[in-house]
């Protein structure tokens, strides 16, 4: 059966994967950015993101997948998770949590990105 709750988006960020992969990894972050939620490592795949089991709220699973795209990445995010609650309302949910996100997601992404016009590609790290 399909979960309550199947969010899904994508998020184009420039920057270097690395950076990315490092900041999702930090359990700092996941408490910012879901503070009724519980998550726990499913799996660390790296550069290319990082799986979770979701409790507290909501139960089931959420990812972010770093797929290098041009000269950034694309932030895929998936939640789907059913409510705990048996009187929460799935839709209320999944407009808030999809609210939430793209918030926290153009917050990081303005500044990573900061001080480059649109349409510039990124510059190459200094060596």
């Amino acid at each position: 059966m399909a979960p309550a709750i199947d969010l899904m988006d994508d998020t184009f960020v420039v920057a270097e994967r690395a950076e990315l992969a490092a900041y999702v990894r930090d359990p700092a972050v996941w408490r910012a950015w879901w503070p009724r939620l519980t998550l726990a490592v499913h799996q660390d795949r790296g550069l290319e993101g990082v799986r979770w089991t979701v409790t507290g709220e909501l139960t089931g699973s959420t990812e972010l997948w770093l797929e290098r795209w041009g000269d950034g990445v694309l932030v895929h995010w998936f939640l789907r998770a059913d409510p705990a609650s048996p009187r929460a309302r799935p839709d209320r949910l999944a407009r808030r949590y999809t609210v939430a996100f793209k918030a926290r997601i153009h917050e990081l992404k303005d500044r990573l990105e900061h001080g480059r016009p649109a349409g510039v590609p990124r510059l190459p790290p200094a060596r």
